[in-house]
């Protein structure tokens, strides 16, 4: 990761490295998919500025995202996992009431098990 004093000087910093990886990928026979390939800028500043990045990879504009999903984990660009929380969330709301529905009065989850999980997921969502 490399850190620059301003997001043009960021463009071409990175878009050199592209160009040095793109080089190797040819020498070594690989090839990077620009279609699924994602550029996401990680910025402190508060400060109000184009934030609009025009990164490439062999020769093609590489789509520019808020958010991005990586090896399951739901990454945004201040570095806060609101979005990924909210996900894990939802996820565990549906399986909650998937699982109220094996409840009933003779077999499956008590009622108190139940309650639970809920409130486990609620306080998931509330962070």
């Amino acid at each position: 990761m490399t850190k620059s004093e301003s997001i043009p000087e960021a463009e071409n910093i990175m878009n050199a490295e592209l160009s040095k990886i793109s080089k190797w990928a040819r020498e070594n026979k690989l090839q990077f998919n620009e279609q699924k390939s994602q550029v996401m800028l990680l910025t402190r500043r508060k400060r109000k500025e184009n934030k609009k990045v025009k990164i490439y990879q062999n020769n093609r504009p590489i789509t520019q995202v808020n958010s991005m999903k990586y090896l399951g984990i739901i990454f945004d660009h201040k570095l806060t996992f609101r979005e990924h929380i909210n996900y894990m969330a939802e996820k565990c709301t549906k399986l909650i009431f998937s699982l109220s529905k094996s409840a009933k009065l003779n077999w499956g989850l008590q009622h108190a098990a139940l309650k639970s999980i809920y409130t486990g997921a609620i306080l998931a969502r509330l962070l």
